[in-house]
């Protein structure tokens, strides 16, 4: 062979992987603000969750699983891009996308993966001339939603006007995603669903016998009021804890079933034992959960473990043939990372915040050699900048029970990035590394807290004044990565393109 076809073929095997092997399907399942204790294997004394459960006793169970943030749209850019989404300026629910960033999507369907996504999209409108919806962002088929959503939801599939779906709701999700898996079969390629369910997010409802399972919930939790979205008027409601609860921990334990109806189907197909199957939730459990049985500081919209961390658990027979318990830090942005290294695809040319975890699945990471950036950004700053997209563009269009405003469908936006400023690195904001988390303005705008994890995972003790040195070190590596991505703000790594 010419030098030139060996230098083309040594290019294409490295990339995209020998074809000769057959390569891994991937199943990526997230819950909606289902926070790191509500499992049964962490420990929750009232949750059922015997699925999960099983995962835990016989895969790889990550008990420093983090997502990307401590909100919904943010994390779900991170899992899709390996990129924080202060990058792209998904700054909080309710921002899109960019349509110039690379998804796993985007990567794997170049290599010859059937791509679908299912459920909860919030990253966009799921309309078909949205420049954000799944297709757009590199999935081949889609049974979306631009919000959260209940019982018998209201999708659209593929783009097309939304279409009602009777059933329980993470039922009717995995029932489109097994139709997908054998569409996949069918055309015999390797597939990635990405499966996001709309629970257990709030208002939340339930079938008769997932509520019965927690009707004897402790007396003492009806006399405490939480505020929530009311499915009879769709507007903001008090409630007792109690009843709550029932409903919310319900949605809960049918996520958990419909998961195992997902895995009974693949060992049906002969499909479970190439398929890795990962699982997460996309940031801490919210305030209307009470912080039941929940060790943690924080809660949802927080940048403390409560915020942050989730369950996360990855089953993959083929690989990972016992069972393990893993605390080094993983992160939703090293999803697309650990993807492309199972499945032989070169990563993009931009930077990335996540890493492949490839080599802990195979026994062979003890600690993450890099550490983690959180960030709530200050999106005030952007008042009167110039929107990414048109405003007809981020309109959407699958119906809500919740009110956004006085309109019961969710729409988006995005900004271009004025002239960076010093105001532009502020916001709450952590820098996690293997033993020590940083946390700047925490609790107060103005507040340092360093805590050491490995002993105190409640995050009681403030070390900052009696480890400056460790501080110090953290608070200029933090300071470096918000420089970095405030150039990708900019629409530098564009322009690299």
């Amino acid at each position: 062979m010419k030098p030139l076809t060996w230098t083309l073929l040594t290019l294409f095997l490295t990339c995209v992987g020998s074809f000769a092997e057959e390569r891994p399907n991937f199943i990526l399942l997230m819950g909606d603000d289902h926070g790191w204790s509500e499992t049964g294997y962490n420990g929750h004394a009232h949750l059922k969750t015997p699925v999960l459960d099983e995962m835990s006793r016989t895969g790889l169970r990550l008990d420093r699983f983090y997502a990307g943030h401590p909100t919904c749209s943010p994390t779900r850019g991170s899992f899709l891009t390996g990129r924080h989404p202060n990058r792209y300026g998904t700054f909080h629910p309710g921002y899109s996308i960019r349509p110039k960033e690379i998804t796993m999507a985007h990567l794997l369907s170049k290599a010859g993966y059937h791509c679908g996504h299912f459920g909860k999209w919030h990253l966009g409108p799921v309309k078909k001339d949205s420049p954000t919806n799944p297709a757009k962002m590199g999935f081949h088929e889609y049974v979306s939603h631009d919000n959260f959503y209940e019982m018998s939801p209201e999708m659209s599939r593929n783009g097309g006007p939304p279409e009602v779906l009777k059933g329980e709701g993470s039922e009717v999700t995995i029932d489109e995603t097994l139709k997908f898996i054998e569409s996949a079969q069918k055309q015999d390629k390797p597939f990635l669903a990405v499966v996001w369910f709309g629970s257990p997010h709030e208002p939340y409802s339930g079938l008769q016998k997932d509520l019965d399972l927690y009707a004897n919930l402790p007396k003492e939790y009806a006399d405490r009021k939480v505020s929530l979205t009311s499915n009879e008027t769709g507007r903001r409601t008090s409630r007792s804890l109690r009843d709550v609860l029932q409903e919310r921990y319900a949605e809960i334990t049918a996520m958990d079933r419909s998961i195992g109806q997902l895995r009974d189907f693949l060992c049906q197909q002969g499909l479970r034992n190439n398929t890795l199957l990962w699982y997460c939730g996309d940031n801490g459990s919210p305030p209307s959960s009470g912080r039941v049985e929940n060790p943690l500081r924080g809660q949802k919209a927080t940048m403390y473990e409560g915020g942050i961390r989730v369950p996360g658990v990855i089953e993959w027979p083929a690989k990972i043939s016992s069972h393990r318990i893993s605390d080094v830090n993983g992160v939703t942005s090293d999803m697309l990372p650990t993807l492309c290294e199972l499945a032989g695809v070169c990563l993009p040319e931009r930077p990335l915040d996540g890493i492949s975890l490839a080599p802990l699945i195979h026994g062979k990471m003890n600690q993450r050699p890099k550490p983690i950036g959180f960030w709530r950004y200050n999106s005030k700053r952007l008042s009167g900048s110039q929107p990414y997209l048109s405003a007809p563009l981020q309109v959407g269009t699958t119906p809500l029970v919740k009110y956004m405003g006085n309109i019961r469908t969710r729409n988006f936006k995005n900004f271009h990035q004025p002239p960076i400023e010093e105001a532009d690195y502020e916001g709450p904001r952590v820098y996690l590394d293997n033993q020590y988390k940083l946390v700047l303005g925490g609790s107060s705008k103005t507040s340092v807290e360093l805590f050491d994890l490995s002993k105190d995972s409640a995050e009681e003790e403030n070390l900052a004044d009696q480890l400056p040195q460790v501080t110090s070190r953290l608070s200029q590596e933090l300071r470096t990565w918000q420089t970095s991505v405030l150039k990708s703000l900019q629409e530098k790594d564009y322009q690299e393109d």
